[in-house]
């Protein structure tokens, strides 16, 4: 079996491979009426887009998307929206000794177990740059929960935290790391380029909050508002780990550390804390909802690494080509991308059931 499409009243659904013709998503389930163009969409493409620093990968990708369907007189019409971006800078040559053997740490084996065949260049469905289509589909979503303000940001790039004391959201869009701290962000130019020089990389720690979302979101047991946001992250290429709120260090935490203690309030209850980041029982609680997403180093290093060719036999690979020496960077509009795809379809659910 194949699964390609994720969501369930809103479900969007992502094709195309990294070096092929074009890529794409198609969002069903969007409600009708809602305005949209293609320059309602393109700045979230923008901001992923590569290519913008020294920092990212060098491929150079307008990302400019059409709209094929979906869409009449510059609204949502209520049928399946058909959104496309060209691939318009492939180098498949750079693949040629990833098509004789396998990257450790990338899907290279795993495909190739599980197909018998594989499309090396530059990985095929296992590449990061599917996930534009999902910043595309994530720009539709936006415009379905209009009272839901998303930011990501990066909180840590090799092993190198921001400090909360100098948190600045002016700061996310001033440098090419998504950093709020421009303390931190400075540290992260030698950090990233370090690796970059070496032939290395580095991994990167992504936070997501998003806010205004109201209590009642998400349900009981099996379409939990937290498991279904901790299944679109781990969807993400290169994530390794999620939390939600405080996440593991809750674990850590005796259980009146680890409360949000509740006061009346005018409009409802006002909370003390966040350590479950704004979910409770698989429900939204009103208060912001936080994500944490873990992102390993890139796989497609220069730096030499054992490993086998198709045939079984030992061999070492250098992988050649233009990648990001930390893909967490360009995460963030990704994950701000799946936080906005996961709550509007949570949204209609709610409604769909509670009116």
């Amino acid at each position: 079996m194949s699964f390609n499409t994720f969501g369930r009243l809103l479900r969007f659904t992502t094709w195309g491979e990294s070096h092929g013709p074009a890529l794409g998503a198609v969002v069903d389930g969007c409600p009708p009426g809602l305005a949209i163009s293609e320059a309602v969409i393109q700045p979230f493409l923008d901001a992923r887009r590569p290519g913008q620093s020294k920092f990212t990968t060098q491929r150079q990708e307008p990302d400019a998307v059409r709209i094929l369907s979906g869409v009449f007189e510059g609204k949502t019409t209520g049928t399946p929206i058909s959104l496309m971006i060209e691939n318009v800078d492939q180098r498949s040559k750079d693949y040629s000794e990833v098509a004789k053997a396998y990257r450790p740490g990338h899907a290279d084996y795993a495909y190739d177990a599980k197909y018998g065949f594989r499309d090396y260049r530059g990985g095929g469905r296992s590449s990061a740059r599917e996930t534009a289509a999902r910043v595309a589909a994530g720009a539709v979503a936006r415009l379905v929960i209009p009272e839901v303000a998303i930011i990501g940001y990066v909180a840590e790039i090799g092993g190198d935290a921001i400090d909360l004391a100098n948190f600045d959201a002016a700061e996310i869009g001033n440098n090419p790391f998504f950093c709020p701290d421009a303390k931190a962000a400075a540290r992260w130019e030698k950090i990233v380029d370090d690796a970059r020089l070496a032939g290395s990389s580095v991994g990167a720690v992504v936070e997501c909050v998003a806010t205004g979302v109201p209590a009642g979101w998400g349900a009981p047991l099996y379409a939990k508002l937290d498991s279904e946001l901790a299944a679109a992250m781990m969807s993400i290429n290169a994530v390794k780990g999620v939390e939600i709120g405080d996440g593991f260090a809750a674990a850590r935490l005796r259980g009146e550390d680890n409360a949000d203690p509740m006061r009346p309030g005018e409009g409802g209850p006002e909370f003390l804390a966040n350590h479950a980041g704004g979910i409770a029982g698989g429900i939204s609680t009103g208060q912001p909802v936080k994500v944490r997403v873990a992102f390993k180093p890139t796989s497609s290093i220069l730096t030499p690494v054992e490993t086998i060719d198709r045939d079984g036999g030992a061999t070492e690979i250098r992988t050649k080509g233009r990648h990001d020496p930390c893909v967490g960077i360009r995460g963030v509009p990704v994950v701000e991308a799946m936080m906005a795809l996961v709550l509007a379809d949570q949204k209609l659910l709610h409604r769909g059931q509670c009116g």
